[in-house]
């Protein structure tokens, strides 16, 4: 039996529907969109650029829980009836962000099937992929964890092809999304140079043979 596919929400559609009420802003790289604490009223969906998720302890220390592609749906908290934002949304690359009112956005995924499917089906990938993040934190090495995260931003394994290109971000930032020291990522990605896994002239490429430091026991 065949697998059925979901089929792709298509944002210009999204767009053009009547009456449907959204805002499309333009962020800048390192631009916060919304931080720890604001209000959480609406809805967001990140039409082209990255964001990255952080939380902030109340000691101070910082910890990356999500990078963001295009594609991807974030702030959809406000749906369960979550007050606050738990997080910090700041775009990584020059991005664009359609947001929907949270009334807008319910009404939406009641009366437009393909996009509560779309929407659904990204749920449930996405608690896949926390849960594949934890296993990965719990019995993976740093350097495993690593060459995971770069695949990762390079959308390896999604439906569309892989963009291999992935958005420059300082390896501070690498290092906080994969638990490590800013030094043993350092060392990895020169690593990663050598064996031409990854190549850095002034872009970010990922080749797939990266996959092979992931597989690997």
């Amino acid at each position: 039996m065949g697998v059925k596919t979901v089929p792709s929400f298509n944002v210009q559609a999204f767009l053009d529907s009547a009456g449907v009420a959204r805002t499309i802003v333009e962020y800048q790289r390192a631009e916060v969109i919304f931080s720890q604490g604001d209000a959480c009223e609406n809805v967001m969906y990140l039409q082209k650029g990255g964001v990255k998720l952080s939380v902030l302890s109340k000691l101070g220390k910082e910890a990356v829980v999500a990078i963001l592609g295009p594609g991807d749906f974030f702030g959809e908290g406000c749906l369960a009836g979550q007050p606050v934002r738990i997080a910090t949304a700041t775009a990584i690359t020059p991005s664009a962000v359609l947001v929907v009112e949270k009334d807008t956005m319910l009404r939406l995924l009641h009366r437009q099937h393909a996009l509560s499917d779309r929407f659904i089906s990204y749920m449930l990938t996405r608690n896949i992929r926390i849960e594949a993040d934890l296993i990965d934190q719990l019995f993976n090495s740093s350097e495993k964890r690593l060459a995971r995260a770069l695949l990762l931003l390079a959308r390896y394994g999604q439906q569309d092809a892989p963009q291999r290109v992935v958005p420059k971000m300082s390896q501070k930032t690498l290092a906080e999304m994969v638990g490590t020291t800013r030094s043993r990522v350092n060392f990895f990605m020169n690593k990663f140079k050598r064996l031409g896994f990854i190549e850095d002239n002034g872009e970010l490429k990922i080749n797939a043979s990266l996959l092979s430091v992931v597989l690997h026991e």
